[in-house]
């Protein structure tokens, strides 16, 4: 009898739980989405590249908060400036988690870096990390200078080799963020560093794109022993081995300097010095501090690259910029970032491209951490959340002709408004907010700046006609426009002056 009962009991609380979870399921179901198959749902519908444009297709079909499943998996598609700030911003206390990645976190050990951390105690210790240094407009000011000059060497090897513009672009980015987190001075070529960073933020990228690798589709496969003759497994060891050296060698470069007593102001600097620390306060800074360039080197070579592609295509907007930097600042000295307040056009042409190019076009994956009912859908806790950056910046609700480049719309007239400032959505949202994105800033800015008061971007011509280029975006949680011709000459005799400093 006692047998019998239990097994009565365990039958009724079978039913009670399935009882609970169909009733959840008819009230609240899912967002809706495409029809997947049994068992592996949308496995075949998740696209390989350019995923942001499988995604606003989907909201298209579905509306502005669509989602798959696959595998099991719940994967919330968020398809407008609305639902993703009412979701990661001001419910970020549920959305603000990342998700394991098998591949890029586990495998190659990004989950040591910012970007990849679970939301708990020790992000909150690196986001102190990153505010006490960098948190602001203010405190960024103490590395103005480093800005300042690195991009005026940027300008001068712009001079001398304007069609290796890309490589310029990569070196000065590296070399802004190095001397802000180690106070390590890049050499003028080939800089062992800047090579290490530069591999090591091309496999971030590809290592996280979202279903890049079969490990992340099937998650068991991690287990895999790491001599095994598996295409994964092989990048996984060999990338792996990148990120440990990109931690490691700048940090110790940065102790011996302190050691000699040398040590610039860095990042990496000050948090080491006031203090005998513990070992695991050496282990948030070493990452925090890699954090730092992974995070944002690759970004800056992005958006700066597309700032090219935008003069090329719109003549009219450089002419327009260099007329205010000309009428505020004369042709005698370059633009500082004491000039800024005074270039707002230049200011509005920094975030038109940052909205027209989304660098990270589907932001960084989040993952609810219990479940949430937003407008009668269900958003299962361990979904996998994505904000589709590119969508909601080129949102015709929002942004009038956004697939136009134009930076007056950021500028308000007596009978039209600015347009939304895209800050608020191209370095994430809520808690998960980009934490350089103030270095990010003031990198772009300068570059920028100095770039237009200097030289003319144009259009290649060949066989008598200009070439026009096409915004065209690789695949991959950074995106990059395409290598493009395009044709970059001094201003004037008193330009190239000031290039070379006479």
């Amino acid at each position: 009898m006692l047998i019998l009962a239990l097994d009565v009991f365990a039958v009724l609380c079978v039913f009670v739980l399935l009882k609970r979870l169909l009733t959840r399921q008819k009230f609240y179901p899912l967002p809706p989405g495409p029809k997947g198959l049994p068992i592996v749902g949308n496995i075949l519908d998740m696209p390989a590249e350019q995923e942001w444009e499988t995604f606003s297709t989907w909201s298209d079909a579905y509306g502005d908060i669509s989602s798959v499943t696959v595998l099991g998996k719940t994967i919330v598609i968020l398809g407008s400036t609305r639902v993703a700030m009412d979701l990661l911003d001001k419910r970020s206390a549920i959305y603000s988690d990342r998700p394991t990645l098998p591949m890029g976190g586990e495998l190659v050990g990004w989950k040591n870096t910012l970007v990849l951390l679970p939301y708990g105690d020790r992000l909150r210790r690196f986001r102190r990390l990153f505010h006490q240094t960098i948190g602001s407009r203010h405190l960024m000011h103490q590395f103005h200078p480093v800005q300042e000059t690195e991009a005026n060497r940027f300008l001068r090897f712009l001079l001398a080799k304007p069609k290796d513009v890309l490589k310029h672009i990569r070196r000065t980015a590296g070399a802004n963020i190095l001397r802000i987190s180690h106070g390590y001075e890049v050499k003028e070529n080939n800089d062992p560093f800047v090579q290490l960073a530069e591999q090591a933020t091309e496999q971030f990228s590809l290592a996280t794109a979202p279903g890049a690798f079969m490990v992340d589709i099937l998650p068991a496969l991690r287990h895999l022993p790491r001599w095994a003759p598996v295409g994964w497994r092989i990048k996984a060891n060999a990338w792996s081995a990148t990120l440990n050296q990109l931690v490691e060698q700048p940090h110790a470069f940065v102790k011996r300097q302190l050691a000699a007593g040398v040590a610039p102001i860095s990042f990496t600097s000050k948090l080491l010095e006031p203090k005998e620390i513990s070992a695991e306060e050496e282990f948030d800074i070493k990452w925090a501090s890699a954090s730092l360039y992974s995070g944002g080197a690759d970004t800056i070579v992005s958006a700066i690259y597309a700032f090219f592609l935008a003069m090329t295509l719109h003549p009219q907007v450089q002419a327009k910029a260099q007329q205010e930097i000309d009428s505020v600042i004369g042709s005698d000295r370059l633009p500082t970032f004491a000039d800024r307040e005074d270039l707002p056009y230049v200011e509005a042409l920094v975030k038109e491209v940052l909205r027209w190019h989304s660098v990270v076009p589907t932001g960084v994956v989040h993952r609810a951490m219990r479940d949430d009912i937003y407008e009668g859908y269900l958003i299962p806790k361990g979904a996998l959340v994505i904000a589709n950056i590119h969508r909601l910046a080129h949102d015709s609700r929002t942004y009038k002709d956004p697939l136009t480049y134009n930076p007056d719309r950021f500028l308000s007239t007596e009978k039209t408004p600015a347009e939304p400032d895209p800050d608020n959505l191209c370095w994430g949202f809520g808690r998960r907010i980009c934490p350089g994105m103030h270095l990010a800033d003031a990198s772009l800015f300068i570059s920028i700046a100095t770039t237009l008061a200097v030289f003319n971007i144009s259009k290649c011509v060949e066989n008598g006609q200009p070439v026009t280029p096409v915004h065209r975006c690789t695949t991959g949680t950074i995106s990059h426009q395409v290598a493009f011709p395009c044709n970059i000459e001094p201003r004037s005799e008193k330009a190239i002056q000031l290039i070379q400093g006479e």
